[in-house]
């Protein structure tokens, strides 16, 4: 039984929107989840927090009926939310749920489709240059992009394709015209909205170094190289060439003051270096990493802003809400990075996470080299996005 046949409850069932399960999340309220998926479903994402009680029952272990020990495997919340994929079957379920049982059930608004579509622009408050620097933060996969807004003009790096026409409406918005889409590498986690942007009249700007790998119609954008400046009314954006990640990750400088790391560095960990080369290249990737940071950013002044394009369940986000820190503070509180190469190389690849779901599907509709439509696409980047090594072992946890 797909989603689309299951009927309308016989009980009205409220629905809660994801922004605000996403609120009470935040705000440390007891949450309880009844996650109605498949099984590898669940394991491969779900919701979590401090104060979320969360248990997976299959949905199709309520089709004939709600039989005590199904009741009694059921978590009782006040309410509960019943989460499914896309908020049909988890509908169906709560309203069966409220016939039987004497407490609330809601339903999450079209499920976990919903939830990966909460996106939200958070203003880097520390930042001193030039114009205004927003972080965008998509919780579902703890993606971040970011939007520089000065005088008129507008960029965006790490954009998503989902989300294209928010950048478009963002910078109009703050009375700016999106000039620049820049991405840092050729991602795996999710689909890049630079081609898309592109196509819609903004300027797509990739790594040089990242047309190596096979970009189709590379010359339809800037190639960036190390050094390289993009000026956004009064603010530069530079150009700073740190392979690891991959052969082409590159970070940007923007007024001197904050340093978009893309994969490369995060502020609970480093990248992982085995997405391009795989196992066998990833020691070689490894040393690139070591030298990227000890050589290009670490030595950049300590009050720097560092800012990655993903957070993980193990960052603590900064007093302004984004998931920022100084590279005073990184080099103090991470212990990777002041090992020595060969450490730092041992440590990263001895305990390296799964890869992110769909990841040779994703690079390849990045390079442009296969083209998913919008709801194909959506579907390919949902999930966590693990391109880190291990947070725990990094920090010295």
């Amino acid at each position: 039984m797909s989603e689309a046949v299951f009927p309308t409850p016989q009980v009205p069932v409220e629905s809660l929107e994801p922004a605000r399960l996403k609120e009470q999340i935040e705000a440390g309220e007891p949450v309880t989840i009844l996650d109605v998926r498949a099984e590898s479903e669940f394991d491969e994402w779900h919701i979590d927090g401090e104060t979320v009680e969360i248990v997976n029952i299959p949905y199709f272990e309520f089709l004939d009926g709600v039989d005590d020990d199904l009741l009694d495997a059921v978590p009782h919340g006040d309410p509960l939310v019943v989460i499914c994929a896309k908020g049909d079957s988890s509908e169906f379920i709560a309203g069966r749920l409220m016939e039987a049982l004497d407490f609330t059930a809601v339903n999450l608004a079209e499920g976990m489709n919903g939830w990966a579509s909460i996106y939200e622009a958070v203003e880097i408050s520390g930042y001193p240059g030039a114009g205004t620097v927003y972080q965008y933060q998509r919780p579902s996969s703890g993606c971040l992009g970011y939007l520089l807004v000065n005088d008129g003009e507008a960029a965006v790096v790490d954009p998503l394709r989902t989300f294209a026409d928010r950048y478009v409406e963002d910078a109009d918005a703050a009375g700016a015209t999106l000039e620049y889409a820049i991405d840092t590498h050729v991602h795996a986690d999710h689909i890049s909205g630079v081609r898309k942007l592109n196509d819609m009249g903004v300027t797509g700007v990739i790594p040089a170094a990242s047309s190596d790998r096979g970009v189709v119609d590379a010359d339809e954008f800037v190639q960036t190289e190390d050094g390289d400046e993009f000026r956004v009314g009064e603010a530069v954006i530079e150009t700073v060439y740190t392979p690891g990640h991959t052969s082409g990750m590159t970070s940007y400088l923007i007024d001197d003051n904050v340093l978009l790391t893309g994969d490369g560095l995060f502020i609970e960990s480093v990248a992982r270096p085995d997405l391009e080369e795989g196992d066998d290249g990833a020691p070689e990737a490894a040393r690139q990493l070591y030298d990227s940071l000890q050589n290009r950013v670490l030595p950049l002044d300590d009050d720097i802003i560092v800012a990655g394009a993903h957070f993980s369940d193990a960052a603590d986000a900064a007093d302004d809400g984004t998931y920022t820190a100084t590279i005073g503070a990184l080099t103090e509180e991470m212990a990777a990075l002041s090992m020595d190469e060969d450490a730092f190389v041992d440590l990263i690849l001895s305990d390296m996470p799964p890869r992110p779901a769909n990841y040779e599907d994703i690079i390849a509709t990045n390079l442009g080299q296969q083209q998913p439509d919008e709801d194909e696409a959506f579907r390919l980047e949902l999930g966590p996005n693990n391109c880190a090594a291990s947070q725990e072992a990094l920090t010295g946890d």
